[in-house]
């Protein structure tokens, strides 16, 4: 057996035979030529022999990474309303014609999970369990409601926030009916105002990012390692909502957030985050950490009422792939951020040129309660003649053209159009500017 066990190739050696490797980031070649020799070795353990073509196994496993898992399949059961072919056929406009695979599995002919679709591709980006339910309030009422319903989650005042449209971390936890126990001050909160706050009747310490707001001067918390290791010593899970769902370091492109391997990495049990901000996908709430924690919120009954349904499913999906495979222009949010300065000039400049407008220097900001007060350098146009009038007439427009109003000029911010609309934008720009 131990002579067949070397038989087996390095990782290198078989990327390096694999011509489809060089389609793909070597970091994902890598990590599925470890799981294909993996799997093999462990064949060969179990008296089983492997596959005789390894590279065409790595081959394979690639391919399977580009191609969507939630496909569109014939249904030939009679059953209009199949609940684990999605239930009421979407019409041809959708992703995936009338009926699909989300909760069947082709491998094995019989009923799977829709989790399948971006599970997998969560653990290959965080090397964590991963489940997702439809926005990030109820991640954090769902992880609330399974660890600490009727028992205490330990907070710092510092991280009481709103998360937008008058919603309070408070009032959801009150909601999910844990027992919010405040700890510290709301500028300094101390690794000991958790220690003595903690009794028997504590299940979870929560700690909240503040994705949307700052605190600067006079103020402190502890790091995620000091609450890790108290929560390891006292056996009680760290839970992080993270908020704008960070899974790749931007800071290259002045975005400074967390990242949320970082926060894995950190000794965090869970961590939850949403879909539609800094991760560039559909409305959601992402559930990644541990295992055996994964699988209690998993199971909770409350998770069937706020799963995703098919095209989030299919958009979650399509934008973990797209970031798995470093593919950031299939995401138009990451593609807005990394967009050359130069290229926005140019673009800025041509628009400027055609409407008699005035080229300036500013700043775009990323918003969605992600990244407070931190820009982004950004060429505008001003637009000559009444702010407020010409506002409204690019808004009551066909298509609608939204700008924003600074010291009293109406300013165009080329960063959030594509650069197939610039005619578009052209055109309706020109139609304001013309005499009422």
């Amino acid at each position: 057996m131990n002579e067949r066990l070397r038989t087996l190739p390095s990782v290198d050696a078989l990327a390096g035979i694999t011509p489809e490797a060089a389609r793909y980031p070597h970091r994902v070649v890598v990590a599925e030529a470890r799981r294909v020799i993996e799997a093999a070795r462990q064949q060969l353990l179990a008296g089983i022999d492997p596959p005789s073509d390894l590279s065409a196994e790595l081959a394979r496993a690639l391919e399977r990474l580009r191609n969507p898992s939630l496909r569109r399949v014939i249904n030939a059961t009679g059953v209009v309303l199949h609940t684990n072919l999605g239930r009421a056929p979407l019409p041809p406009a959708s992703p995936f014609g009338l009926y699909s695979n989300l909760e069947y599995d082709l491998e094995e002919g019989k009923r799977g999970k829709r989790d399948a679709h971006f599970a997998p591709l969560l653990e290959r980006l965080l090397g964590s369990a991963g489940i997702a339910v439809n926005n990030g309030a109820a991640a954090v009422w769902l992880v609330l409601r399974e660890f600490a319903a009727g028992h205490e989650v330990i907070v710092s005042r510092g991280e009481l926030i709103e998360i937008g449209d008058g919603f309070r971390i408070p009032d959801i936890m009150a909601e999910s009916g844990a027992k919010l126990v405040e700890v510290g001050a709301t500028n300094r909160t101390r690794i000991e105002d958790y220690q003595r706050a903690i009794t028997a009747r504590t299940r979870l310490i929560l700690r909240v990012h503040p994705s949307n707001f700052r605190i600067e001067g006079f103020s402190g918390s502890p790091t995620l390692e000091e609450l890790a290791a108290l929560a390891s010593e006292r056996a009680i899970p760290l839970y992080e909502d993270l908020g704008s769902g960070n899974l790749w370091d931007l800071s290259a492109w002045g975005i400074d957030e967390p990242t949320v391997a970082a926060s894995l990495k950190a000794g965090a049990g869970l961590v939850s985050f949403s879909g539609d901000k800094l991760l560039g996908g559909p409305q959601a709430g992402i559930i990644a950490g541990r295992a055996e924690l994964v699988e209690r919120v998993r199971r909770n009954p409350m998770y069937r009422a706020l799963r995703l349904d098919k095209l989030a499913v299919a958009a979650l999906a399509r934008t973990l792939r797209a970031t798995l495979l470093e593919s950031w222009d299939e995401l138009p949010a990451l593609a807005m951020i990394r967009q050359p300065l130069k290229a926005l000039y140019a673009r800025a400049q041509r628009l400027a040129s055609a409407v008699n407008g005035e080229l300036m220097e500013g700043e775009s900001v990323i918003g969605g309660g992600s990244t407070p007060a931190q820009t982004l350098p950004a060429w505008l146009v001003a637009l000559p003649g009444d702010a407020i009038r010409l506002e409204s007439r690019l808004r009551r427009g066909d298509p609608p053209v939204i700008a924003r109003i600074e010291n009293g000029r109406l300013l165009i911010d080329l960063r959030t159009t594509g650069p197939e609309e610039d005619q578009t934008l052209l055109e309706a720009v020109q139609r304001a500017l013309l005499p009422a």
